[in-house]
């Protein structure tokens, strides 16, 4: 009997404790459900937040950095340009080893800019350095922990464009207006130089060109080459088709017929031509009259003054009337000479070789001479002559060879500038569809 009220109080104790165990899990349960469902509530409803973007400079972020621009001064040297910073002995150190196929330090060159990156602390602790010595390239030194060098690239992104103009008072105006580079004038004059006279254009000669610009970032670089111009002066038309048959891209008439002499008839880029080749000459420091056997070229202060062919240096050096000068043999018939330089360009020196448009010296004042200009001077079998009016022997025509391939190329580039209006014949039709 006592053995089976054992029993009985057993179960209904083991009963007690499933029941117990069920309002347990029951009460879990709602509030496990309750929680889903405060999360699911929370969920639904939309956050309004602002992720802002971090700002990338060069592929770093450099939301938290203090940034500092700037160009190398002269004779400043790279190491100057981390002096108001700290950098770790280490890293100084490391910088010594950088192999000069990866950076060279004694090429860093004043007017190149210059971006460096630092902590916000007291130190003013240099994170890393930037150093641009063109449009395109650009240097990363990192200087944390460990120096790390990366060279770089932007990149270029070539456009054809094309452009027209009138000759309304002087070519120089026109390009103003315009807003042609002084690279794409001193193409398009060294192109047609021996076949027209741009000191002296007339109101209403005009020009269409085609031709391809680097761009990085949208802004202009350089131009990569024309592709074709038509130039009207004097009522006459002339073509410049470039073309390479091999040697080198050079431009040529529509019967095949280079528009290149020998040399370059302009020793520097396209400018006023302030005083010509004279027998007869009012000196402006002697005050007397006497020969003047060059060509006067206008042109400020460190304008870089080019050989117009290739040779070899005669002499550079400085004499009391001719100033800083070189003078330059190109063959056993042409001699050119380059009169009141500011400074001989480094390296030119008797015996030296130059190349065609290799800049020898810049624009100056020195010797016997009342503001800067260069006085050019040119020399013919030993006689000088004018160097505007010499008769020069023209490049090599298109090869036999080669012709047929021209003249596709030819009739195509033709094609497409003669569909090209000028300004005028816009403004006529204008007018006309206006009924005016």
């Amino acid at each position: 009997m006592q053995f089976l009220k054992s029993i009985k109080g057993i179960s209904i104790l083991f009963v007690g404790v499933i029941v117990t165990l069920g309002v347990v899990y029951s009460l879990f349960s709602s509030k496990q459900l309750l929680s889903e469902a405060d999360y699911e509530s929370e969920i639904s409803t939309p956050l309004n937040m602002d992720i802002t973007e971090p700002t990338l400079l060069y592929g770093m972020v450099v939301d938290s950095l203090h940034l500092t621009e700037g160009i190398v001064k002269r004779n400043q040297r790279f190491t100057d340009l981390l002096s108001d910073y700290y950098v770790s002995p280490e890293i100084y150190q490391q910088l010594h080893f950088v192999p000069r196929n990866i950076f060279d330090f004694r090429k860093i060159a004043a007017n190149k800019k210059y971006t460096l990156l630092s902590g916000r602390d007291s130190l003013k602790s240099a994170k890393a350095i930037i150093y641009e010595p063109n449009a395109i390239d650009y240097v990363i030194f990192h200087l944390q922990d460990t120096l790390l060098v990366e060279v770089c690239q932007r990149e270029v992104v070539t456009q054809e464009k094309i452009i027209t103009g009138v000759i309304q008072s002087s070519l120089s105006e026109t390009i103003e207006n315009l807003g042609i580079t002084h690279e794409l004038t001193n193409r398009f004059v060294d192109i047609f130089a021996w076949q027209v006279d741009f000191q002296r254009l007339q109101k209403g000669d005009k020009f269409k060109l085609i031709y391809e610009e680097n761009l990085v970032d949208g802004v202009t670089i350089g131009i990569e080459k024309i592709n074709g111009v038509y130039f009207e002066h004097f009522g006459n038309g002339y073509y410049a088709f470039p073309y390479d048959q091999g040697e080198g891209l050079d431009y040529f008439d529509e019967k095949g017929n280079s528009l290149r002499k020998a040399l370059l008839k302009y020793p520097i880029e396209f400018t006023r031509i302030s005083s010509r080749y004279s027998h007869s000459r009012f000196h402006p420091v002697r005050k007397v009259y006497r020969a003047h056997l060059g060509t006067d070229f206008a042109a400020s202060t460190g304008t870089p003054i080019r050989s117009v062919g290739d040779g070899i240096i005669l002499e550079a050096q400085y004499s009391s009337n001719n100033g800083n000068y070189v003078k330059v043999r190109h063959n056993a018939t042409y001699t050119t000479q380059y009169l009141h330089m500011s400074k001989i360009a480094s390296g030119i020196k008797p015996g030296t070789r130059v190349r065609q448009g290799q800049t020898i010296g810049f624009v100056g004042s020195t010797g016997l001479a009342t503001g800067p200009h260069l006085c050019y001077r040119f020399w013919k079998n030993g006689v000088q002559v004018d160097a505007l009016r010499v008769d020069l022997p023209p490049s090599q025509p298109i090869k036999e060879e080669s012709k047929d391939a021209f003249f596709v190329t030819a009739r195509g580039i033709a094609d497409r500038l003669d569909r090209i209006s000028f300004p005028e014949e816009v403004q006529e039709e204008e007018v006309l569809a206006s009924g005016r």
